[in-house]
């Protein structure tokens, strides 16, 4: 910490006009930036300087830079990875978080280059946000940054060891260990194997004419392709390879590598930069600090001949999810992640109902509904799905009841893997729900003619349909056939706003939190309903009216900003206030798992510290502006 001074009078004047130059100050009112020059001192810290850190306790002052920049660094990050680490310059400020929520910094703040900071102390803050509309504004509604703080700190409730961890919101690039070992696709396998073993590697990267990557060979491969087969070893090592690796770009990250390798079983993933190998990530690099097993989940999966071996799956989901919510993985991230890895257990639980019911394969196209038509599984879900078969199948009663069982057997062993049983019968196994592609029609036709509530009511489940097993084209020929119709019926649409517009975000008009009068609810906030489903819904209205294919709400929300005209930024704030209305709720449901599942949904907000107090009220306020969006297009 430097010495600091009092501003002379006579730079008074340009003081302000600098602060104006920049925000939340240009639309402060004249007498609050006056009263905030007033009680500045500026500061000076040499290059490198240690300006604020968290061992340095309560954050106690309020930094605009003046001149030079800063660095901030994650306390517990490596100092090799440098996408842990962002740079400040002139007319930003910090640390808005620290002081908001009256703790320590999460991160290191150090001079970048000689630096002058304007410095506010902690107790002046305070009575500027009062003061300031526009000041309090900016502090909180900047959700991205106070986010960021957030994670930290939830990062530390779940783990003290956390900072030995890998993050997998680092870069590929960054993890890649060493450069890529290579062979051409006609160098003999006895050859390749020379290589790896001179190397100590267990994968190298085959080669094309041009020298781009055709294909990986790994040891499994040397299992499966070439002993155990027997295999000459003299020949091209291309006639063993994998073909066609999954390559991302360097600038990806480790969260985007992980999704890769669960959804194909794979334990290898190229990273390339301008069609340039960079390197191989293997699943050890990813997760020999986390101890997460991602893809040995998926392979076990994949490779399950039994449903017991399902049932342990299911449990090792689980446990995988509590495991990265303790490493800070993204709520949008970990969702998927789950979704990913339920897709892939509930494909392998109708595979093998399929075998033991002697079909080689499925004359149907299984459906996912609700949260889990919207990639958005939490913790806590129960099971929605149907089935759509072909009108080719024959009398459709007569495929129904052929099908029934089969479909009770599947929702009996989902159940088994930690997927409840839907108490409104909303499964496959349900005769309503395992319907021909003509009779998902008329359904759907009937739902946006009548709109009345049972019809809104199962709009909020089936319109978010997902094709998971089975011939996929069903269910795409039953959304391509339904947008038009959706898009058109303005009726509907309006109906299903004004039923949407009934769930208001709890807060009051000062922004207090508004409770349940049900005295089972007293003081606690229903985070699904009254939290994540006002994104969900106006996400969904908007994604009908512009025929928009994705079911995923933040797909939804970014995608149709750009057909609407909406600002980016607007959007990207209802995703991140979603976001973080989703990490609630999952850390509510770790905390909770042994409840029912509506219970574990509800929280007490006194129970938040300061910081996600405040972020909160600000994702239900964005949720709020969201909807009043949704009514002015329907001019409710």
């Amino acid at each position: 910490m430097s010495d600091t001074a009092a501003i002379a009078p006579t730079l008074l004047r340009a003081t302000i006009e600098f602060l104006r130059r920049h925000a939340p100050f240009d639309r402060m009112e004249p007498p609050h930036l006056e009263f905030m020059v007033e009680h500045l001192r500026l500061g000076y810290y040499p290059k490198d300087a240690l300006i604020i850190s968290p061992e340095q306790g309560v954050a106690g002052r309020f930094y605009v830079i003046k001149q030079g920049s800063v660095i901030g660094e994650q306390a517990a990050g490596r100092k090799e990875n440098e996408g842990a680490n962002w740079q400040l310059t002139e007319g930003e400020c910090f640390p808005l978080g620290a002081l908001l929520a009256e703790r320590p910094v999460a991160s290191i703040y150090r001079a970048a280059a000689d630096t002058f900071c304007y410095e506010l102390g902690a107790d002046l803050f305070s009575r500027l946000i009062a003061l300031s509309p526009p000041f309090h504004d900016f502090c909180t509604r900047r959700i991205a940054n106070l986010l960021e703080q957030s994670k930290r700190v939830i990062q530390a409730q779940y783990s003290q060891r956390s900072s030995d961890r890998q993050s997998l919101d680092s870069p590929l690039g960054s993890l890649v260990q060493r450069a890529p070992v290579t062979c051409p696709a006609g160098t003999s396998i006895k050859q390749a194997l020379t290589t790896m073993q001179r190397h100590s590697i267990g994968s190298i990267v085959v080669t094309g004419a041009d020298g781009e990557p055709v294909g990986m060979f790994t040891l499994h491969d040397l299992l499966n392709r070439v002993a155990l087969p027997g295999r000459d070893t003299e020949q091209p090592i291309g006639s063993v390879m994998t073909a066609s690796p999954i390559a991302l770009p360097a600038h990806g990250f480790a969260h985007d590598a992980a999704l890769a390798m669960a959804r194909h079983g794979i334990r290898h993933v190229l990273v390339v930069e301008d069609r340039r190998l960079v390197g191989v990530i293997s699943e050890q690099d990813l997760f020999s600090l986390q101890r997460v097993g991602l893809t040995q989940i998926s392979s076990a999966i994949h490779n399950a001949s039994s449903h017991e071996s399902l049932h342990q799956s299911g449990r090792d989901i689980r446990q995988l999810a509590h495991n990265m919510l303790a490493q800070g993985v993204s709520a949008e991230y970990l969702t998927q992640i789950i979704s990913t890895l339920n897709d892939l257990l509930t494909s392998r639980v109708i595979a093998l109902e399929m075998r033991t019911a002697g079909m080689g394969h499925a004359p149907f196209c299984w459906i996912a509904l609700g949260s889990e038509g919207r990639l958005e599984q939490t913790l806590s879900t129960d099971q929605d799905n149907g089935i759509i078969f072909a009108d080719a199948e024959g009398d459709p009663q007569t495929v129904r009841d052929r099908l029934l069982p089969i479909a009770e057997r599947i929702n009996r062993q989902l159940d088994r893997c930690g997927f409840p049983l839907c108490k409104g019968k909303v499964m496959a196994s349900n005769p309503e729900w395992c319907l021909s592609l003509t009779e998902w029609r008329g359904r759907f036709a009937r739902w946006l003619d009548q709109c009345d509530p049972e019809a809104l009511l199962n709009a909020t489940i089936f319109f978010d349909f997902r094709p998971v097993y089975g011939q996929t084209e069903l269910a795409q020929a039953l959304r391509a056939w339904l947008g038009p119709r959706a898009a058109g019926n303005r009726r509907f649409l309006y109906q299903m706003t004004q039923n949407a517009l009934g769930n208001r975000p709890p807060l009051g008009l000062v922004g207090d939190f508004l409770f349940s009068e049900n005295a089972s609810q007293a003081h606690v906030i229903d985070l699904k309903l009254k939290g994540s489903t006002p994104f969900v819904d106006a996400a969904r209205i908007y994604a009908l009216a512009t025929e928009t294919p994705y079911t995923n709400t933040p797909q939804r929300l970014r995608h149709v900003a750009g057909l609407l005209g909406i600002a980016p930024g607007e959007a990207e704030a209802w995703v991140e206030a979603f976001h973080f209305i989703q990490l609630l709720r999952l850390q509510q449901q770790h905390l909770r798992e042994a409840e029912p599942i509506e219970s574990a949904n509800l929280l007490d907000p006194d129970r938040l510290n300061d910081l996600d107090r405040r972020i909160l009220k600000e994702a239900l306020r964005q949720a709020r502006k969201l909807q009043a969006r949704l009514a002015f297009r329907y001019r409710i």
